[in-house]
């Protein structure tokens, strides 16, 4: 008889936790929700965390919280991520440096950047901008290579860090165009935007948000961008294909995750809420003034682009010799 309640009680309570859990998946979110992003604030990646966690939280009611946690590459912030309880309330903003270079740069990392995650969406990916100190005397891709290679020890370039996304299509522009230049690391694309106006490095590939008060300062200039096609809201910017430098090319993306084991009923809603709120023409318009184009896609999309990037990077990072700093 004893048995038999101890097996009913059992029975009970682990439909009580069923029901515990379908109701919560039901129900979410119903308090806020925390948004890690890898880099300081007020560069591009922030830029995108914070419109979007405003606009999810117009659309569910609750609040979306973004979190700054930099350093390390974005380790310190994906290792929290994938040590979080995976009930949706801790996301990571993961991008090409969490999850597309970072994985080949760091050895013996806390974490596995597929196992320990669930990929939800493909937010926005942005080309690299070609930037230079506005008091160089170039005013062209040509002239800056040129320059380059007459007084190497002139020219140096930036990037937000080892590792980063810009870091690697700096590496790459070395490469294609066999320039010498040193590359200076920064924490994050802010302090490398200024430092850039500011003349103490010359070059700088990156995405454009973080350096348009520069811009329009006068201190900044702009000579091509990455991508395929010219960029929308920069006409007047070619690309580097455009200038026979094809090889040079890269994409910075970000995109949400959340760890490993998060139920699949928060992951589908956190995809639909955010695809909506990517097809919002206002948050289109504010992107792409920020020189960041939305994406989208499924959960599977997401996962499937995350380990080619993985693949893609591979071999780069370890032919460049990149060592984290």
């Amino acid at each position: 008889m004893k048995k038999n309640n101890s097996i009913r009680s059992l029975f009970l309570v682990c439909i009580f936790a069923f029901s515990f859990s379908v109701h919560a998946e039901q129900n979410y979110p119903n308090h806020s929700v925390r948004i890690i992003v890898f880099v300081p604030a007020a560069g591009a990646a922030d830029v995108l965390a914070r419109i979007v966690a405003q606009k999810l939280g117009d659309a569910t009611g609750q609040t979306f919280m973004v979190d700054n946690r930099a350093g390390m590459g974005g380790v310190i912030a994906t290792n929290l991520v994938a040590k979080a309880v995976p009930d949706g309330y801790t996301l990571l903003q993961a991008g090409i440096t969490t999850h597309g270079i970072g994985p080949s740069l760091y050895a013996n990392l806390p974490y596995d950047p597929v196992k320990d995650f669930s990929p939800i969406i493909l937010s926005a990916t942005m080309p690299a901008f070609l930037l230079v100190n506005a008091q160089l005397p170039v005013k062209t891709v040509t002239e800056l290579i040129a320059m380059a290679k007459t007084k190497p020890e002139s020219v140096n370039f930036g990037s937000p860090g080892s590792g980063s996304g810009p870091h690697l299509v700096g590496e790459l522009f070395k490469i294609v165009t066999g320039i010498p230049s040193q590359h200076i690391p920064y924490k994050g694309s802010a302090p490398g935007a200024a430092d850039l106006a500011g003349g103490h490095v010359q070059f700088m590939f990156d995405a454009i948000a973080g350096h348009q008060p520069h811009i329009q300062s006068g201190r900044t200039r702009v000579l091509a961008v990455t991508s395929q096609e010219r960029f929308v809201a920069y006409p007047e910017v070619p690309t580097m294909k455009e200038l026979g430098l094809a090889k040079v090319d890269g994409v910075v993306w970000y995109g949400l995750i959340a760890p490993a084991g998060t139920p699949r009923a928060i992951i589908d809603k956190l995809n639909l809420e955010t695809r909506q709120v990517l097809a919002q023409q206002d948050v289109k318009d504010r992107l792409t003034a920020a020189g960041i184009q939305t994406a989208g896609g499924s959960p599977e999309d997401f996962s499937k682009f995350i380990k080619s990037e993985l693949d893609r990077w591979r071999p780069v990072v370890k032919s460049a010799g990149i060592k984290p700093d």
